[in-house]
């Protein structure tokens, strides 16, 4: 069963890939290009030979993208099957269609939206190269403080639904998380590298579309797994009666 839901994992993530590359080349490609330019001129004021350029933009933009996209989204994919073939067992939800959406939702907040709050996807003349490692370091460290709240926030959850019920202790482990939350964010050192003449609105679209990717990715892959998982499972569930 696991791996067939695994086959199916990687399917989803593929589906939701798809979609993505749409998405990040109608709203990220040109939020990138405006970046890249205003990186051109400012060395070009300063009188800086460009880079060269290992990958021609129109195979990052087109086949590039599309690699990236694909490999990620199918890798998600498969990981996302196996945890929810793990959960499936243990949770007492029936419908595998909302085990898939709770799952893709928790798994945005974990490893996209909680992190990037405290540490913002940047576009290119944004930050500076002999920061990259510490920038890189905050960042996972912040994805693994996600996971740790989440997990936390899980067992809490679960610890109180003998003696407040489901909705109570749900609501106490959503709280606490939040807290958590709060205090990850006000704990870890703030990061600001970004130039004073950058245009503003290139910056915010740009973080919006990063975002936007993800939503799309996770939405369609709780989505589209929940049906494929719950068309299967019934079908096991039909075999084995």
């Amino acid at each position: 069963m696991v791996g067939r839901l695994l086959v199916r994992g990687m399917v989803a993530g593929v589906a939701a890939a798809l979609l993505t590359f749409i998405f990040a080349k109608l709203f990220g490609e040109p939020q990138v290009a405006l970046a890249i330019a205003f990186e051109a001129a400012q060395d070009a004021a300063a009188g800086n030979a460009p880079e060269p350029e290992i990958v021609s933009r129109a195979v990052q933009t087109s086949y590039g993208l599309l690699t990236a996209v694909l490999m990620y989204g199918a890798a998600y994919g498969g990981m996302f099957a196996i945890v929810f073939a793990v959960a499936y067992r243990r949770l007492t939800l029936s419908s595998p269609r909302a085990l898939a959406l709770l799952l893709a939702g928790v798994g945005f907040l974990t490893f996209v939206l909680i992190p990037d709050l405290k540490y913002p996807p940047n576009p290119p003349a944004v930050g500076l190269e002999e920061t990259i490692g510490l920038r890189t370091g905050m960042y996972f460290a912040m994805v693994g403080i996600a996971i740790a709240i989440s997990m936390i926030s899980l067992l809490v959850g679960r610890a109180l639904v003998a003696p407040l019920g489901r909705w109570n202790a749900a609501l106490c482990g959503i709280g606490l998380g939040i807290a958590l939350v709060v205090v990850a964010q006000f704990g870890l050192p703030d990061i600001n590298e970004v130039p004073g003449n950058f245009p503003a609105i290139v910056l915010w679209r740009f973080r919006e579309a990063a975002i936007g990717m993800q939503l799309v990715m996770w939405s369609t892959l709780g989505l589209v797994f929940g049906a494929l998982a719950e068309k299967l499972l019934q079908s096991s569930s039909v075999q084995a009666r």
